[in-house]
């Protein structure tokens, strides 16, 4: 069975346009839901964070409203407190050759860290290049900003992708507190930006690259990802 990399952030917050740090992490449903689609095709998850630090989970990611309900809410709340995400690896000690394919879940949390993660911007890079399986869901491709090549262009230039978009940032109340915009930034990097409908799955996949608009689309994606492993 395959080994399966999870690059997760390790930051608590966010930090918005007026210094104010906004409470976040990872995005429960965005790593719950694929760890389930792995384990059960029985594969193995690895987590991995900067430092290796325990990856918050953003608080709201875990409330009822978000998960369909009670039951749901205490199905991905059990997920994400499996030892693999209490106990992570440090990225900067990653081998990629150990691994099947790299995923990489999103929150806000992305855009604080790996947004600017040497190391993960090599692991992706790498990826990349190796033809590994990569899937990246809503805000983590924030992380594809730190991938870039020694004359400063950026390794996903010319990729079709996908990523948590302005009108959705603007509906969660966020797109005017940010520094930045996650699709403008991505566009700005030269990358192929698709947009689906608000909160409606939406996947893209382009070579080894798999990209998910928003939580709605972390199981399509892993969906996606196991048909590349089969």
């Amino acid at each position: 069975m395959a080994k399966i990399l999870f690059v997760m952030t390790g930051s608590d917050h966010w930090t918005l346009a007026d210094g104010t740090r906004h409470p976040t992490g990872f995005w429960a449903e965005e790593a719950a839901v694929p760890h389930e689609a792995f384990t059960a095709a029985g594969h193995t998850v690895t987590v991995a964070t900067p430092g290796g630090a325990v990856p918050p989970v953003d608080a709201g990611s875990l409330a009822p409203e978000a998960n369909g309900g009670p039951e749901g809410a205490r199905r991905i709340a059990a997920v994400v407190e499996r030892e693999e995400f209490r106990a992570p690896v440090k990225l900067e000690d990653v081998r990629l050759a150990d691994f099947d394919a790299v995923f990489y879940p999103g929150g806000h949390g992305p855009m604080e860290d790996l947004a600017v993660d040497a190391a993960s911007g090599r692991l992706l890079t790498e990826a990349l290049d190796a033809g590994t399986p990569l899937g990246v869901v809503c805000h983590a491709p924030a992380a594809l900003l730190a991938a870039t090549r020694p004359d400063g262009t950026n390794a996903f230039a010319g990729y079709r992708v996908t990523a948590f978009t302005n009108a959705e940032e603007s509906l969660a109340g966020f797109a005017d507190r940010a520094k930045w915009l996650l699709q403008d930034r991505l566009v700005e990097a030269g990358l192929d930006f698709r947009e689906g409908e608000p909160w409606a799955p939406h996947v893209e996949t382009d070579r080894n690259l798999i990209t998910g608009q928003n939580p709605a689309s972390s199981g399509p994606l892993a969906a996606e990802l196991l048909t590349r492993l089969a």
